[in-house]
């Protein structure tokens, strides 16, 4: 297995329901987490989530830049569930400009992907594009998540496309209906994030963590009013 280790970049009010509030932490705090975490361990891969802000993500750009062996997965979250705004225009720049060129994963969702391109993404055409375009930005490897694209187009809900630099590959996984899916895509950043940490290339990685979110969703509770967590 792995062990887990947490920088915190901000807290959050938030339930099933959504995100009710959100602070950033200082920059000096969030540096001072990153240099606690360096200093002590031998870290395999990396990954981040909810930034916050410009100056977590020149933070977080800077140390990566100094340590090309660590596999950083880049979870663009930029909107909650219920639209609650968690990365603003400054950030998303900063993420654009600095992040990106020190990601070896980048792991959108369809609407995160629109945002980042300036494109409507519609059908697996449109997926491919936004994954083309968002590693001629400066992610070594791209995966958007189709989760958001209708049933109806034909496409298994969940098909996801990854695009290495060369070529493009599809990951398939057939619709289940639940609204259980509050932190879905954090699941599997975290789970791809493990599998490259334990040593699994990129395609064994993201195989493995689709599987284990697919185990994760047949196995939610409802505790709450609005959507449930996956189970963990």
């Amino acid at each position: 297995g792995v062990y887990g280790l947490s920088v915190v970049t901000a807290v959050t009010a938030q339930n099933t329901k959504g995100v009710q509030s959100s602070l950033s932490m200082h920059r000096k705090i969030i540096d001072a987490q990153l240099k606690s975490v360096f200093d002590d361990f031998d870290i395999k891969a990396a990954k981040t989530g909810m930034l916050a802000g410009a100056g977590a993500i020149e933070l977080i750009a800077r140390y990566m830049k100094k340590r090309k062996n660590i596999k950083l997965v880049v979870d663009p979250v930029i909107y909650s569930k219920n639209s609650y705004t968690m990365l603003n225009k400054q950030g998303i720049g900063s993420l654009k400009k600095l992040l990106l060129k020190q990601t070896y994963l980048l792991t959108p969702n369809i609407p995160e992907a629109e945002i980042l391109t300036g494109m409507s993404i519609d059908s697996l055409d449109d997926l491919e594009t936004s994954a083309l375009m968002l590693f001629e930005l400066g992610a070594k490897n791209v995966l958007v998540k189709g989760g958001h694209l209708k049933h109806s187009i034909g496409l298994p809900l969940g098909t996801d496309v990854l695009f290495d630099g060369k070529r493009f590959y599809l990951f398939n996984t057939n619709y289940i209906s639940t609204g259980n899916t509050h932190g879905i895509g954090c699941t599997l950043s975290a789970a791809i994030t493990a599998n490259l940490a334990l040593g699994y290339n990129l395609i064994s990685s993201i195989d493995k963590a689709k599987a284990y979110v697919v185990k994760s969703l047949k196995r939610t509770q409802k505790i709450g009013k609005g959507f449930n967590p996956v189970e963990q």
